[in-house]
């Protein structure tokens, strides 16, 4: 399988240009170059960093130069510290991930389209001469499984620009259901030698994101242990999330490193058969969640990722109810960053 140089293990910094107030005092304080730093101690060699387009344009598509000055200065403290970056656009005009950001019509409506591909070719010319320390990601989370090909068609033209300014940058394309790894089989071919195929894993859901505030079902109480049986996780997850655990199989008494395993094993296939690298973007367990159940779900989806030769970046660095160096992880950190 072709390998994802140089992205093999990071961490995201999720908060900082993407999913924030875009204030002053965010961009400049809440990652700074300490944190930078910190994480090439911790034997990474990449971050990937989410910005929302709100960073790099006004309402009306007018570039801040400011904001494209605050990415380059995040770049250069990462190449200081030997890290490469994977530049994530986390919300572009018209769409996001997250309904509660109220952006709607990118998939319907040209214009909206074209001014991606127009931000897409202004990052190109601001950041496509760092080479190989710097990746693109086109898109965060397609949700609707129904604007597949729409999609599809939208990143081939987006890349066949790009590729007029920057001919060789690795460039990250990740399918529907919020990047999940299924959908990775309904994805182009890969039309060049630098795609990478993207997915997000936060498997099982139940586990992962038990009492997160902003899944509607979810009762924000709600508990439950990594090491319960399967069949009680698949009911939590039919009755909660109304929907089986994905990749749920009967005959498992327990959740093991074979549920990862065979998960990734089609992905696998896939990548082996297009030639293309696989990265997992995104991963984690929220704060909520026992800190010795997250380094068992951290043991379980390493030994897969090695397994597969998968680059990833843990989801994330602070805060934003996952965040590595949070309180609620300082007993297991240390087994925890051996596990990225």
């Amino acid at each position: 399988m072709k390998e994802f140089k140089g992205f093999k293990r990071g961490v995201n910094l999720g908060g900082w240009l993407s999913q924030c107030d875009h204030s002053e005092e965010r961009y400049q304080n809440f990652i700074t170059e300490e944190d930078i730093a910190n994480i090439s101690k911790w034997g990474l060699d990449h971050i990937r960093i989410p910005i929302d387009y709100e960073l790099l344009e006004d309402e009306k598509g007018n570039y801040r130069i400011n904001g494209f000055e605050l990415l380059d200065r995040g770049l250069n403290w990462a190449f200081k510290y030997g890290l490469n970056v994977i530049i994530d656009l986390h919300k572009t005009y018209g769409y996001s991930f997250d309904v509660g950001e109220k952006e709607s019509g990118f998939f319907e409506n040209k214009n909206h389209q074209e001014r991606f591909y127009r931000l897409w070719e202004e990052i190109a010319t601001h950041f496509g001469h760092y080479g190989d320390k710097v990746a693109f990601e086109l898109l965060n989370e397609v949700t609707d499984p129904e604007v597949s090909e729409t999609w599809n068609e939208i990143a081939y033209c987006c890349i066949q620009r790009i590729r007029k300014i920057c001919p060789d940058t690795r460039i990250l394309v990740g399918g529907y259901h919020n990047n999940s790894v299924e959908a990775l089989a309904d994805l182009r071919w890969p039309q060049d030698e630098n795609i990478v195929y993207n997915f997000h894993c936060y498997e099982p859901l139940i586990f992962t994101h038990q009492g997160a505030y902003w899944i509607p079902t979810m009762p924000h109480e709600f508990r439950i242990s990594l090491k319960e049986k399967a069949e009680v996780l698949n009911q939590k997850s039919v009755e909660i999330l109304e929907r089986p655990m994905t990749g749920y199989d009967e005959k498992w008494e327990k959740i093991t490193g074979e549920y990862f395993e065979r998960l990734f094993a089609k992905a696998h296939q896939i990548s082996v058969e297009r030639d293309v690298p696989l990265y997992c973007g995104e991963y984690g367990v929220i704060n909520l969640a026992d800190p010795d159940d997250t380094i068992l779900w951290y043991e379980m989806i390493n030994s897969a990722f090695e397994k597969y030769d998968i680059g990833r970046a843990s989801w994330s660095y602070k805060q934003m109810d996952f965040g590595l160096i949070d309180e609620h992880l300082d007993a297991v950190r240390e087994k925890l960053l051996k596990l990225l």
